[in-house]
């Protein structure tokens, strides 16, 4: 999730540099969205305290 966080970043900071400022708003608001998913659930999973099962 956080990668993909970071690749929509990139893509916005690029788009921004070649002045697309459609496209490069679009790419930051996606990379903020999933920036927050991700840490919502890295919080969530340190809370709850659960291990991966063992098959």
């Amino acid at each position: 999730m956080l990668y993909y966080a970071l690749v929509f970043l990139v893509v916005g900071l690029i788009a921004g540099a070649l002045n697309l400022a459609g496209i490069s708003a679009v790419a930051t608001q996606i990379s903020w969205i999933l920036f927050l998913v991700g840490i919502v659930l890295l919080v969530i999973h340190l809370v709850t305290g659960r291990t991966p099962r063992d098959t």
